[in-house]
């Protein structure tokens, strides 16, 4: 070993440019030497007990005794070891020549290449099976389990407090027949149309106006007193939406909740999809949903203009074909940032659902930051080529989830589906801020 140093510390003071200036002096030997072979680093890995050792000794000090532990101390590392950058770079500055000879000695040696090829293979595959094993973070990790508790405790209270104080699902106007609308009923589904339907309500609360006489009622009748509706913007919203009325016989959905109620299953779907995978649920809505659910989504995110309409409900009825203008910044969004597209729509219903909204937005941020990390995860890697394979495997597996939930959907228990659609809208941010945090964490091991 110290003869080694000794010279390491010649090398140090003939080779390097930067010693006559009395800066390679500064750097200790000892950081700059393998312990393993005991000569300059070459491509220097840094354990987590603070070793460095060059790769290919690394690599074949695995090869041989298969354990994921530091040759020096006994140390077991965690993860796969990454080569320290910032040393790396210093020593080729240093050591240009003695770096090079080195290389090219290792390429010429069929051993140390098998066992490089190896180790890379390894942490390539413990890389691709990250994402399948849950791992305890030792900084926090208590903490946020602690957290994630708690919070679980206050949500069961609340939800137990949801079910039990409000009107059960069964209860709500989209499972009522117009005709046995009460007049209170309908004063309700006036006030849904929009904050101007306010407006109206005393005269059609004076007239005692329920489900039967609201069947009757026309453009003609609504202009005329007792009702006396003379903006023709407000009698035209109230026509079309009284006509959808009359043709389903029921009041349509015009929020999640009721919307939940209507389609219990589908809203279930929907909730997963498009967290899990946003392009492949909105071409699925394109292509087998574009009346009921792809049109109002697309005038609601991309409207021809700002301020186009007065309220969401005007959104929803316009089934008009979007224009070019509209399917172009759909599909911007749609290729390179489509959970924007969920946290635009849920921007809309901002005055509808005030806390569910944001915690939709929220998540849709935070899907984003990840999404990001993984084609930086990609790239660091040189890994780009897989992107169709990877695409293709995660269309399997959302397709054949996607089955089983549709064979399955009919036995599965209400009660279960609710808990898993709370869960999925007000816990899952919760769960996303910690894997942003880990993210972020790696990444800066990374670059160190």
């Amino acid at each position: 070993m110290e003869e080694s140093e000794n010279l390491l510390t010649r090398r140090l003071d003939d080779q390097s440019p930067a010693a006559a200036s009395g800066i390679g002096r500064q750097i200790s030997v000892r950081e700059l030497s393998c312990h393993c072979c005991y000569d300059i680093l070459v491509d220097p890995t840094t354990l987590n007990c603070g070793h460095s050792f060059c790769r290919h000794c690394l690599a074949l000090w695995w090869t041989s005794s298969k354990k994921n532990e530091c040759p020096e101390c006994r140390g077991k590392w965690e993860g796969f070891p990454k080569v320290n950058i910032l040393l790396r770079d210093a020593i080729e500055k240093l050591f240009p020549d003695a770096i090079e000879q080195r290389k090219e000695d290792i390429r010429q040696n069929s051993d140390v290449s098998y066992s490089l090829a190896a180790f890379q293979k390894y942490g390539s595959d413990q890389a691709s099976a990250a994402p399948n094993v849950v791992r305890v973070n030792p900084r926090g990790g208590g903490f946020f389990s602690g957290v994630l508790t708690a919070l679980t405790c206050v949500a069961v209270v609340l939800l137990g407090y949801h079910w039990s104080s409000w009107d059960s699902e069964d209860d709500l106007l989209v499972h009522k027949p117009v005709a046995k609308w009460t007049s209170e009923e309908v004063i309700h589904w006036l006030g849904q149309l929009g904050p101007w339907a306010t407006l109206y309500k005393e005269s059609f609360l004076h007239e005692r106006v329920n489900g039967r006489l609201l069947l009757t009622l026309t453009s003609e009748d609504l202009a005329r007193a007792p009702y006396s509706v003379e903006n023709s913007s407000h009698r035209k919203a109230i026509v079309m939406e009284l006509e959808r009325v009359r043709v389903l016989g029921m009041k349509p959905p015009q929020n999640l909740w009721e919307y939940k109620a209507v389609h219990p299953g589908k809203s279930l779907f929907l909730l997963y999809a498009l967290k899990g995978s946003p392009r492949l649920t909105l071409l699925y809505l394109y292509l087998f949903d574009y009346t009921d659910v792809f049109l109002p989504f697309i005038h609601t995110i991309c409207p021809v203009q700002e301020g186009e309409f007065e309220d969401m409900l005007a959104k929803l009825l316009d089934l008009k074909e979007p224009a070019w203008k509209q399917w172009r910044e759909f599909f911007v969004k749609y290729s390179f940032l489509p959970y924007q597209l969920i946290a635009e729509f849920a921007w809309d219903w901002l005055e509808v659902h005030y806390w569910t909204s944001r915690f939709i937005i929220v998540n849709a941020m935070l899907l984003s930051v990840l999404e990001l990390f993984s084609f930086w995860r990609l790239w660091s890697r040189r890994e780009l080529k897989t992107i169709p394979h990877r695409m293709w495997s995660h269309f399997w597996k959302i397709s054949t989830q996607g089955f089983l939930m549709v064979l399955f959907w009919p036995v599965i228990p209400q009660f279960v589906c609710n808990c898993l659609f709370y869960w999925a809208l007000y816990f899952n941010p919760i769960i996303n801020i910690d894997l942003v945090v880990k993210e972020a964490r790696r990444l800066e091991t990374q670059v160190l």
